[in-house]
This record gives structure tokens, sequence and C-alpha cells, in this order.
């Protein structure tokens, strides 16, 4: 098809292999050998879903910056399906051997056109080495006090990890999981979290028949499918996305050389937890909070207004490309451990540990306990109805706090409620609808938010996020502190009476 409509060359991954960070780094920074960048890219991905014949799979473009194409771009390409009679294909054209690195030439209709497999790895771990101090992260994995895990849950993070992680960086060959990308994931859920990387998580003895026996390795990672992905663990200790942001930024500037002359902003995702904002402000960093949706970081960072941003479902990023990017994350994790132990790898002293620097950030800035309930297939009409009581009790804040009194006393009162709306401060667009939220006077929050209101019915999400500042209480079981504002939730959205639901679907 690019064939037949005059395009003048292709470049496709080596296998065909290319994460989706991979894709956004070469749009950006590959040339080719006469000069020629990428207009964009065709990703064939199922993302964090099953994939395989049966299961999902979907077709993405990103644009000339790397980044997903906005609503304007996919709203004309959805029009044109609707009046497109035929397009042009050339059907004689040889097949090429996509498993060999090199350039195959054509003569077609249009001209010259050109098919060029390459490396899928080179332009992203030449982009990673520019990045990160690979010397200081190669000293932690060879330090006999450290010991590392990579589960790339057979998706295509598993055509880099034996590269950068083995090849470069000196990790052992055995400390990389389920490491060859297979098409249908092995039969697995390539969702990087607690319920879907068992395997991982039984590793590193957080599964509650720890039987993977031995001691657990003292940092763990996991990517989905196409990579942009990540979870972050320590030994027996989870670490949430919300919290690894905001850790992130707050050591980049110290242990991260691409950011050495300081960060031009942070951003997150209204949904996820408020970690980042205390780091901004105490950092005096410029801080956003934008809609569920990587687009809107895109936007900030072409305009040069930030350099670290995350979403609490699992995605971390940078403004050297534009997508999350999982492998980016662990590379981040990996040199705040190598620049908290510089002067411990050698000697007697103790290693710094995952647990260690988190329990360290929650010292410093607060913890926010924070826990997500997916209320998956709901009816769609109940669904709305839910939504629509929670906007009426938003009219009368005195009301509410009469009735969360009489649900917990102890629950603080909420100071302001809304539906958040987003204006984007680069183009001026505005974001309506995009989840109702309830703020409390100690920094607690509420958010819940409707999802896929499709055939399958939709999805409910309820966000609740209670913020700790007392040092004495910042170690307490995050179920246990959640629970009386859990219990709010579901009684002031009389979530059981809409949904018939006596327990959510997933809970994170």
């Amino acid at each position: 098809m690019a064939a037949a409509n005059g395009v003048r060359r292709v470049w496709v991954g080596q296998n065909s292999l290319l994460s989706t960070p991979a894709v956004s780094a070469i749009i950006r920074e590959r040339v080719g050998a006469d000069g020629s960048k990428a207009t964009g890219a065709f990703i064939l991905t199922a993302s964090h879903n099953p994939g395989g014949p049966t299961e999902d799979f979907g077709i993405k473009y990103n644009m000339e910056n790397g980044g997903p194409a906005p609503e304007s771009i996919t709203d004309k390409i959805y029009e044109n399906t609707k009046t497109i009679k035929e397009y042009p294909i050339a059907e004689d054209l040889p097949r090429v051997d996509i498993s060999t690195i090199g350039i195959t030439s054509f003569e077609g209709p249009e001209g010259k056109f050109d098919v060029e497999v390459f490396d899928s790895a080179d332009d992203y771990v030449k982009l990673m080495k520019s990045i990160f101090d690979f010397e200081s992260i190669k000293k932690l994995l060879s330090s006999p006090k450290f010991t590392f895990c990579y589960d790339a849950l057979h998706g295509v993070a598993g055509a880099y990890a034996h590269r950068i992680f083995v090849e470069e960086l000196g990790a052992q060959e055995s400390s990389l999981l389920n490491c060859v990308p297979k098409e249908d994931f092995g039969g697995g859920h390539p969702d990087p979290n607690l319920t879907y990387a068992k395997e991982l998580v039984a590793r590193m003895g957080l599964s509650k028949t720890d039987g993977a026996g031995g001691e657990p390795p003292e940092f763990g990672a996991a990517a989905d499918g196409d990579a942009d992905r990540n979870m972050i663990l320590g030994k027996r200790f989870f670490v949430t996305p919300s919290d690894s942001v905001a850790i992130i930024a707050a050591n980049a500037v110290g242990a991260i050389p691409y950011f050495s002359s300081g960060l031009k902003g942070v951003a997150r995702s209204m949904p996820t937890s408020a970690a980042l904002d205390v780091v901004a402000k105490n950092l005096g960093l410029k801080f956003f909070e934008v809609p569920t949706g990587w687009k809107f970081f895109g936007n900030l960072m072409d305009a040069g207004m930030c350099s670290v941003c995350g979403e609490e479902s699992f995605g971390t990023g940078s403004d050297h490309i534009r997508e999350k990017d999982g492998i980016w994350a662990v590379l981040a994790w990996l040199s705040i451990l190598a620049y908290k132990n510089k002067g411990t790898l050698d000697g007697n002293a103790k290693l710094v540990t995952v647990e260690d620097i988190v329990r360290q950030h929650w010292a410093t800035y607060g913890r926010h306990y924070y826990t997500r309930y997916d209320y998956e297939n709901v009816d769609a009409t109940k669904a709305k109805e839910l939504m629509g009581l929670l906007v009426k009790l938003q009219s009368s804040l005195p009301e509410v706090n009469k009735i969360i009194k009489e649900i917990h006393p102890e629950v603080a009162n909420v100071a302001s409620a809304d539906e958040f709306e987003y204006k984007d401060p680069v183009d001026g667009s505005v974001s309506k609808h995009q989840g109702i939220r309830y703020l409390f006077e100690d920094g607690s929050r509420l958010v819940f938010r409707l999802s896929g209101t499709g055939s399958e019915g939709a999805t409910i999400r309820l966000y609740i996020e209670q913020y700790e500042k007392d040092a004495s209480k910042i170690g307490r079981d995050s179920q246990d502190t959640l629970a009386p504002l859990v219990d709010v939730a579901l009684k002031l959205s009389k979530m059981q009476e809409f949904t018939g639901r006596s327990s959510p679907t997933v809970i994170t």
C-alpha cells in the first residue's frame, strides 16, 4: 500500500519487533543514509492486553514529533473511512525478508521505493546511553550486594532486555524472565501489575504463597506487551506508580545526567496520587495536572514545559520521547539506586535498597496512601446514574459532610468538589467531564471516573487517596489506613445499590 501510494521508503525494525518507545525515538532521532527522516509511524500492537489471533490487536499512528496522533487527526481518518471507495495496492511487490538487515529497492509506478530493515535496538540504546550513566549502573549490577530481575512478560521488551541489561550493563542472563517475544505473549496477559506479573511477583517475595524459594532479588521490574508501561519492585516491596514518578522527579537532577541542569516542570494525570505535587512544591518546579492520555503530556513537552511525567496506570516517562517508556523507568530507578549506593558498593556498608529509598521519600515529603477499585462490565445506564448522583451531591457540601460524619466521624470534611476540566496551557483546548473529584481538608481525595461505555457495559474506576505527613504514621498497611475512606466512597456513591456488586472486579 505504501509503494502504490507514493511513499518513498519504509523503515522496518528487524523481525518487525519495535517497542512503542523505540518507535517514538526512531521518528525523532533516526536519520537515513541520505539524510531522510520519518514522517510518522504505524504501530501494530495489542498494548497491555492479551494478544494473538483470537485476542486484542490495534493499529496506532504516531506523528512527526514521535507522539500518538491527536484527535484532530484521528477524527479526519475516521471521516475518510465513511467516504473511501477504493485504495491502490502494489499486489506484485516481492516479499521482503524482514529478518535480515539491509535495503531492498524497487521501481514502482511512482518511481523508486525502498524497504530498509534495521536493528530494532540500535537507535533506542544510543538514546538511553545519552540519558543515563551506564558505567555507574554497570558498577551497581556487578556488585555482589545487588541482585536484579526483569520480566518482559513475553512482550516486545524482550527484544531490548538482553541487549541493554546483559550486553551493555553486564547483568546475568538468568536475571531475565519471559524475555522471548511471542505473538500471543505466551498466552499471558502482558500487563505489569501485581495480578498479571505472577512469576516476577513470586520471585520478588510478594506472592501470598512465597513459592519462589530462596532470597528474593533486591530489584525487580516488568514491562507490558509494547514496553511502554513498567512496574517497579524491591525485595518484598511494591512501589506504586504514583510514588515511582514522584521519586524519579525528586532524584532526577542528581542521579540522571540528562537532567543535570534541572527539570523544566513535572506533570501527572488527574487520577494519579498527589505525591508528585508535593515534590514539585518543595523543589519549586512547574506542575501540571492533566486528563488521562499521554497526548496531554506531549503538548507540554513540545512547548518545553515538562521534563518528567507519569500516571497511576503504570506509565512513566520524560521529554526524551513522546510516549511513556518502560525501560527508561527501569534505568531511571537503577540510576537512583546507583547514585544512593555510591559509597556502599565497596566494603561492608549496607546496601541502600528500593524500600529504603521509598521510606526516606515518605519521611521527607509525606506518604500518599493510595488504592484503585475497578468495577468492570457494569450496566451502562446504572453507571451513568451513579455518576449523576455524585455530581448532584456536589451542589451541597454541608450535606455531603453530614453524610460522611454519619459513616465515619474521623474522616476529614470535604473542602471542595468538582468535575475535572482541563484547559491546555499550550493550545487552549478544553477537555471536560474528565472525572468527579471530592477533595478533603487533609489532602485526601476521592476520584470517580467512567470509561468504556461500549457493548460490554461500563467500567467505574474509583481512586482513593489519603495524605499522611506524620512520620510515625507513614509505615502503616495501605488497605487498613484507607478502610474508612473506602467505606465513605462506597456509601456516598451507593456503589452496591447501583452496580449490584459487593466488591470490585480488581483492586490495585
